[in-house]
């Protein structure tokens, strides 16, 4: 049976690659194409959306796809635990299922996960990430879903050192971790995490180097899983068992073997 989708977002950098990723996946075709200044009917004959628009469009289309009872596969940023929690009764209450993808990168979801396993541990967090000078938004999603989920891992600990907050230059906080977000030519999208304490430091690094590459993999892995999903789920470590134990996160669901991660190089290292 073929799962009609409705692209929002189509004529940006991920709407294409994900264009491409339908496009060429067995059991999905592309009815819809919208951007991000579309009127939302051109969607109402998919089952499955997927939003790739901007934060500012983003929540009408979920809520558009929700009423009309409609599946949905998110990776527009911007979309913090508190924001999506605005939405879950609605989803909760329609019986569809919403999927928040905050990266589609393998690597990345291995670097948080590396991030939030280790935060127990270090009693000062950072968070450094670039992306290019045309993302609207900051900090990036992965960079809030990498904090809530070092907050999380970290519940029996307390709150991170965080000196001199009050100081704008010192980041965005976000679940007590700073943020500092660049943005710059030259640069597809970076995220560093700094663990350090007494004597030592951690650094988790990822880069995207080719968005296409690197995304596609964790694209038809979020198709197959939005297209059957219930209720809210928030990042594709949902479905990869990835054998990091993350503490105070549920377990992952049982994944798929996507046969390596290309376009991406991700890189811990200690000092």
């Amino acid at each position: 049976m073929t799962t009609r989708v409705a692209l929002v977002g189509a004529t940006g950098k991920l709407g294409g690659i994900v264009s491409g990723v339908v496009a060429e996946t067995e059991g999905f075709e592309l009815v819809a194409e919208l951007t991000s200044a579309s009127d939302l009917s051109e969607m109402d004959a998919a089952d499955l959306v997927i939003d790739t628009s901007t934060p500012a469009v983003s929540i009408d289309v979920v809520r558009h796809a929700v009423e009309r009872g409609q599946q949905l596969l998110v990776g527009t940023s911007g979309w913090s635990a508190e924001r999506i929690a605005l939405v879950r009764p609605l989803v909760q209450a329609a019986g569809t299922g919403a999927v928040f993808i905050p990266n589609f990168s393998l690597g990345s979801v291995l670097a948080t996960a590396l991030a939030a396993a280790s935060a127990p541990f270090f009693p000062s967090i950072e968070i450094v990430e670039a992306h290019r000078e045309t993302k609207v938004d900051s900090p990036s999603g992965t960079a809030v879903r990498t904090a809530e989920l070092i907050a999380a891992s970290r519940s029996q600990v307390g709150p991170v050192e965080s000196p001199h907050v009050d100081q704008r230059a010192r980041g965005q906080q976000v679940a007590s971790v700073p943020i500092h977000s660049l943005r710059r030519p030259g640069v597809i999208a970076r995220q560093e995490t700094i663990l350090s304490g007494p004597g030592e430091s951690l650094s988790i690094v990822h880069d995207t180097i080719e968005p296409a590459r690197a995304y596609a993999p964790g694209i038809r892995l979020a198709l197959h899983a939005a297209r059957d999903a219930r209720g809210v789920v928030i990042g594709l470590d949902n479905f990869l068992d990835i054998g990091i134990r993350v503490p105070g996160a549920p377990p992952a669901d049982p994944g798929v073997d996507e046969g390596g991660v290309p376009g991406q190089v991700a890189r811990t290292t200690g000092a």
